[in-house]
């Protein structure tokens, strides 16, 4: 018979249990509608030596639990859309300041003069209230409102909030370190990270893109990124400060290299929310005891706790609602986005709790630890509730912005590929020119009749293509067609799958007399309706920083106006990219216009421009990693103008060590759209 001696030992069964805990556990939560941050600090518990101490928690829980907790800052930095933000930075910040003030200073009151804590901790337990999690965030993406004004001023005032809530957690550990000497230790200690956060700040990007741009591998990528955030984290607690500002810090400085739907992020997002974060959660769950949910002290450090965050996070939206005259639904979903406490919560107590004091007690004790798990169950809750409400009340009222100027049509991009070596770079860029959450993806091989040989390679390349787009969890369909000619195939694919945009690969060249596009290109683009555009790779499109736009006069009256304006929004979108349009007057202002209009979080500039027979002044702009993209007007249009005859040789002298795109946009559409032409096709060429 077995015999399992209790608690647990063997690695292999330890390891075996947590797996089990991470695998059930979600399943049931589910269904009693519990957060999981909740169900997996409440494992910790059963599990735990507390509970029915199945487990101890051994060097394991304490070496992953330090992984777990880096990370959560890591990813929480990450995954704010700083893009958004920009646009009301001057409310978030106020928003911020407030959501973060008024919670701190009721909690100093309440800690020091009812509760009776020493000033230390006073301080890091009001740190704990004014701080909050964004854990409602995919409440309001799914109901379609996230790019509302009130969600990217809760947004920007968690980045205050978390920020100055890391600060004062560094400050008070620092204090506390054995290489502190009272306020002049304290001084020099703040001199130390301001320096150290600087380097943070302009190498690590630096470093981010150099790498990108030469390994490709997503397993290298991931182990490269984990590495910066070890790093940024070590290098912190170095200086005397939590390793968890560093993290925090390397995660807000990597947001702009790191695209949001990207591979890199969903491995990143899967091995942290898989493994390290719920065995960090767990370990959590140990440290509480069952028993002390009875305590009297502990109920009255948790009512305090739940009335200082939930009170000053309201008084904080209150007060921001009648600064900024907004309407009462914003401000309770401002009010449900930062009520919420989980991560910086969690790292607040942890690093209290460690602290140990002369007369060898705990900064903070184990009463705040229990009524800090109240706290964070509270707030998730009142936080779901809140925001729930009022993200549908929003989104039934008609205040929600729309996020496109086409709302009302689908993508569907499809790759036709032939050349090996431009797979994975159509893929990626496919992928970044798709509208997030309504676009999908089908690739195709042309098949020539007389060359029936070629089918191995091109389902080679479309499986190839499908296991991109898979690494960054998009679905992609594959299909093999045969035809006469490449032309031909594509046209009728392009039909057949309702295509707004041929994306194919730059021509070649093979001998000196060769046509820049070649005759592959230009015989497309004569015989489809479609948009197409035309891509060279010379940099991953996810490390491209800034994006030019040559804008032909007089564009904003071509028919795909609005769609190659759409295409190139959605891409700085994805790709974080700033953006600069070289155009004259008019067709800037309808650029301008159209994506304000459609709520892109751009970032541009807007340069009046006439120099059209000579791209020499963009081009000493041009760095390695930017992209150039000329829209090219078809031939016999009114707004196809001469200089466009001479673009290839522009493009040949200016740019051939950069990153290109040609767009040629439909022929048909009036300022959206048509129903019969919904969806993309990307195709590479030989």
């Amino acid at each position: 018979m077995f015999h399992f001696p209790l608690p647990i030992t063997d690695p292999t069964w330890i390891f075996f249990v947590v797996l089990s805990v991470i695998l059930f556990a979600p399943m049931l939560l589910e269904r009693l509608r519990i957060p999981s941050i909740i169900g997996m600090i409440t494992a910790g518990i059963v599990i735990g030596p507390h509970g029915f101490h199945l487990l101890e928690r051994d060097s394991s829980f304490e070496i992953f639990g330090k992984v777990g907790l880096l990370y959560i800052m890591f990813l929480a930095a990450l995954e704010m859309n700083l893009q958004d933000v920009k646009k009301q930075r001057v409310k978030a910040l106020a928003y911020g300041l407030i959501s973060f003030g008024i919670p701190m200073f009721l909690g100093l009151a309440m800690n020091g003069w009812v509760l009776g804590y020493i000033l230390p901790a006073a301080v890091l337990m009001a740190a704990m209230y004014a701080s909050h999690t964004l854990i409602t965030y995919p409440t309001v993406m799914r109901l379609g409102i996230s790019k509302h004004r009130a969600v990217n001023i809760a947004v920007g005032g968690t980045i205050v909030a978390v920020t100055l809530t890391l600060f004062l957690l560094a400050v008070v550990g620092g204090l506390y370190k054995e290489s502190s000497h009272g306020w002049f230790g304290l001084l020099l200690l703040l001199m130390k990270v301001a320096g150290l956060s600087v380097l943070i700040v302009v190498m690590f990007p630096l470093i981010a893109r150099m790498f990108f741009r030469r390994y490709g591998d997503s397993v290298l990528q991931y182990i490269f990124v984990m590495s910066l955030v070890f790093l940024g984290g070590g290098m912190m607690e170095i200086v005397g400060m939590e390793g968890i500002l560093g993290a925090f810090l390397v995660g807000l400085v990597l947001n702009r290299e790191i695209p949001p739907g990207g591979p890199l992020m969903n491995h990143l997002e899967f091995v942290g929310n898989a493994l390290f974060i719920p065995y960090f959660l767990i370990g959590v769950g140990m440290l509480i005891s069952v028993t002390a949910f009875a305590d009297v002290s502990v109920l009255t450090v948790a009512l305090v706790m739940i009335f200082c965050g939930t009170g000053g996070k309201w008084l904080g939206a209150w007060l921001c609602q009648k600064i900024f005259r907004m309407s009462a639904s914003e401000r309770r979903l401002m009010f449900g986005l930062s009520s919420a406490r989980a991560a910086a919560t969690l790292a607040i107590v942890l690093v209290g709790y460690e602290i140990i004091l002369p007369d060898g007690t705990r900064l903070l004790g184990d009463e705040v630890l229990n009524a800090a798990m109240f706290l964070i169950l509270a707030s998730c809750i009142i936080s779901s509730v809140a925001t729930d409400r009022a993200a549908r009340s929003i989104a039934l009222s008609g205040e929600a912005e729309v996020s496109s100027p086409h709302d009302d049509s689908r993508d569907n991009i499809m790759l036709a590929l032939r050349n090996p070596k431009n797979v994975v770079p159509l893929a990626q860029a496919a992928m970044m020119l798709r509208t997030p959450g309504r676009g999908s993806l089908t690739a195709v091989s042309v098949i020539l009749d007389d060359d029936p040989d070629s089918r191995a390679q091109g389902q080679k390349n479309l499986d190839f293509a499908a296991k991109t787009c898979a690494a960054a969890n998009v679905r992609m369909l594959t299909h093999c067609r045969w035809s006469v000619n490449p032309v031909t195939g594509i046209s009728y694919a392009a039909r057949e799958h309702e295509a707004t945009d041929i994306l194919i690969g730059l021509h070649q060249k093979e001998k000196i007399t060769d046509m820049f596009f070649g005759r592959f290109t230009e015989d497309l683009v004569t015989a489809v309706p479609q948009q197409v555009i035309v891509y060279r790779s010379v940099v991953p499109i996810y490390t491209i920083r800034r994006i030019h736009i040559v804008a032909p006069p007089r564009g904003q009256h071509d028919p795909g106006f609005r769609h190659w304006v759409h295409r190139m929004g959605v891409m700085a979108q994805q790709i974080c990219a700033r953006v600069s349009v070289y155009s004259r007057y008019g067709t800037l202002e309808a650029v301008k216009r159209l994506w304000q209009e459609g709520k892109y979080p751009v970032e541009a500039e807007y340069v009046e421009y006439n120099a059209w027979h000579d791209f020499a002044s963009i081009a000493n702009r041009m760095r390695s990693d930017h992209l150039i993209v000329v829209i090219l007007a078809q031939k016999g249009t009114p707004w196809r103008h001469n200089y466009h005859n001479h673009v290839p040789e522009q493009l040949e002298r200016h740019f051939s060590a950069r990153s290109v795109m040609v767009i040629v946009p439909a022929r048909v559409g009036t300022g959206t759209v048509s129903a019969e032409l919904r969806g993309g096709i990307a195709i590479e060429q030989k």
